[in-house]
């Protein structure tokens, strides 16, 4: 498979039509029509259902178009990486990062970082710690920043200070809405939005302890943008971190027993980066070095 036959093949995917994609890439429509043939021909699969005026991707097609865009973002990322070698410090550092405080963190050190170097660019792709950890592996992140529990037995990382303390997100109606916290009992007659991620429920399992195997889960989320839609038109109510920002209609309310958890900025370990991003873990890491020094 060519990278130039795979981008021809997204294109196609993307606009359902032979013609306009053709034009987009600026190729006749019989050259396309023959590119994605002989793809076909290659892979053993039919990647389209094919009528007078569209085609639809197959399973198959499917299944390649996710494949696909793994492989040409990959390679757009390696081609970055190599620009400008020998001059100044540029290229892409792709970050995926979880719904955290210590967001603020590191905006706070891209901002800095890009001051000394400007021509570095950041990618960052927001997702759950299991999305990220996948993107890692596949070489379509340089690093994440990762909220606990997390297994990163694979990964070398940089402790974050933030401590993200875990309570519900209610409607400001609710009767909770009157309480300084929320206790486990509180919330057993309550509609609730969980974490999806397993260790997540594992952890919020345990803070519940016997009341857990009555709650009613009403929904679970792994972005927290799409749990507050959720609270906010009257699903359950969330269980999620204390965010920065005014939530307008919603409340939220610390667990007690306290329960936290921590973040972490992670890389895997003995991998080959790019200057750019060694540069940019070499600068967090003295930056946190020096808060820790100072601090004691």
């Amino acid at each position: 498979m060519e990278l130039r036959v795979l981008k021809y093949f997204l294109m196609a995917a993307r606009e359902e039509n032979i013609t306009r994609a053709a034009s987009l890439l600026h190729v006749t429509q019989p050259t396309l029509s023959r590119q994605l043939m002989q793809l076909e021909e290659e892979l053993g699969v039919e990647l389209f259902h094919r009528s007078n005026h569209s085609i639809i991707l197959t399973e198959d097609g499917m299944f390649l178009k996710r494949r696909a865009q793994e492989i040409v973002s990959l390679a757009d990322k390696t081609e970055q990486e190599f620009l400008h070698r020998g001059e100044e410090l540029a290229g892409e550092i792709a970050i995926g990062c979880g719904e955290t405080g210590n967001m603020s963190f590191l905006s706070e050190r891209m901002a800095e970082f890009r001051k000394k170097h400007p021509l570095v660019r950041f990618q960052i792709h927001s997702a759950g710690a299991d999305d990220i950890k996948e993107r890692m592996e596949k070489g379509l992140a340089d690093m994440g920043l990762l909220i606990e529990p997390v297994d990163i037995g694979r990964y070398e990382f940089i402790r974050m200070q933030k401590k993200e303390q875990w309570g519900v997100m209610i409607q400001s109606t609710s009767p909770l809405a009157e309480k300084p916290f929320v206790t486990p009992e509180d919330l057993r007659q309550t509609p609730l939005i969980m974490a999806k991620r397993e260790l997540v429920q594992n952890e919020l399992a345990n803070w519940f302890g016997d009341v857990y195997e009555s709650l009613e889960i009403a929904a679970t989320y792994n972005l927290l943008l799409n749990a507050v839609n959720m609270v906010r038109h009257g699903v359950g109510a969330a269980l999620c971190f204390r965010l920065d920002g005014e939530y307008s209609g919603l409340s939220f309310l610390p667990l007690e027993p306290k329960l936290e958890a921590g973040a972490v900025l992670a890389w895997k370990k003995a991998q080959t980066v790019s200057t750019a991003t060694g540069e940019f873990i070499r600068y967090v890491k003295e930056y946190t070095r020096s808060i820790s020094e100072n601090a004691g």
